[in-house]
């Protein structure tokens, strides 16, 4: 009986290891924000310097906001995605161009073009505190009201849309009475 006590042990600490230090999927870190109003801004509309936008921008219909820099490779990755996004739906999509240099996010979009409708400056990334991002891409769907729904960590890709965001928006949609396209 004393020589399958080793086993046993072994057993025991690898199934507390699996069980227990196993941390999912980086996409699904829990956020306090949702079912929260977005936080109060007040930014720099990137492509308009002369421009203020403000959380009141982001409210009468649902909203994607796209976290975002030119140093993210995921974010150069993910952003044919969004393209298709904004060319296949009605939905207002704002980027949050996150801890960057803005004259290289400015280029970086007339090269790559831009999905966004607005673009909020947070070269120091107060924003992005208020928000708890771990880092680019992060994606917060709000619904009318501006009350965080979800929040995606890491990019949008065509599974990622079709599963995680096309049921929240027809749910938002219905909620709100609102006529999005989505991408089939």
């Amino acid at each position: 009986m004393l020589r399958f006590l080793p086993l046993a042990l072994f057993v025991l600490i690898a199934i507390t290891g699996l069980t227990g230090f196993y941390l999912g999927d980086r996409d699904k870190l829990p956020s306090s924000l949702i079912d929260r109003p977005f936080p109060n801004f007040e930014a720099v509309e990137l492509l308009d310097g002369a421009k203020t936008i403000s959380t009141q921008d982001l409210l009468g219909k649902p909203v994607l906001v796209n976290v975002w820099a030119t140093w993210c490779p995921t974010c150069l990755s993910e952003h044919q995605s969004l393209m298709d996004i904004r060319r296949k739906t009605d939905l207002l999509m704002v980027g949050i161009n996150y801890k960057d240099n803005p004259e290289k996010a400015i280029s970086w979009l007339d090269q790559q073009g831009n999905p966004f409708h607005l673009n909020i400056v947070d070269q120091n990334g107060e924003l992005g505190i208020d928000l708890g991002v771990y880092g680019a891409p992060e994606s917060f769907l709000l619904d009318s009201q501006g009350i965080i729904r979800h929040k995606r960590i890491g990019d949008i890709n065509e599974r990622v849309w079709k599963r995680e965001f096309e049921p929240l928006l027809a749910q938002l949609s219905s909620a709100y009475d609102e006529r999005l396209r989505v991408i089939r």
